[in-house]
């Protein structure tokens, strides 16, 4: 069975952040203070990319898992990217709110984090976290 790609690793997150550029730094930090807030947990680097919060492990009906944040973000060059790992359609309530941004399964994006309503992005951060955090889902 193959293995999952994206792992945590040892990587520190606040040196990740210290490298990625300056039209996206401002952003990164900003939410990574916000999901470090909100879940409490210490933030992990999933692979090269990715910053973490909290674990939830998942399993398929053919015995393949692994694990995943159940929230986070990567500073991506086109767009600041969320990962909400129980998808959107829950939060469609939020999303309706929150302001400018598109969605693909798992994730958000947006262009500007200053554009968003930060207290819909706080809620949506929340429950996301708490849908997952410690749990096994199977699929």
């Amino acid at each position: 069975m193959a293995e999952p790609k994206t792992k945590p690793t040892a990587t520190d997150p606040a040196a990740f952040l210290a490298a990625v550029p300056d039209e996206r730094r401002a952003d990164a930090e900003a939410l990574y203070a916000l999901m470090a807030e909100v879940t409490g947990v210490p933030a992990v680097m999933w692979g090269g990319s990715i910053v973490g919060f909290g674990r939830y492990h998942y399993r398929y009906a053919s015995g393949r898992g692994g694990d995943w944040p159940p929230v986070g973000f990567s500073p991506r060059k086109q767009a600041l990217t969320l990962y909400v790992a129980e998808g959107f359609e829950p939060h469609r309530d939020l999303l309706a709110r929150l302001g400018p941004h598109t969605t693909g399964k798992g994730c958000l994006y947006v262009k500007r984090l200053a554009a968003l309503d930060q207290a819909v992005l706080r809620e949506l951060v929340e429950r996301g976290f708490a849908a997952y955090d410690g749990k096994t889902i199977t699929a």
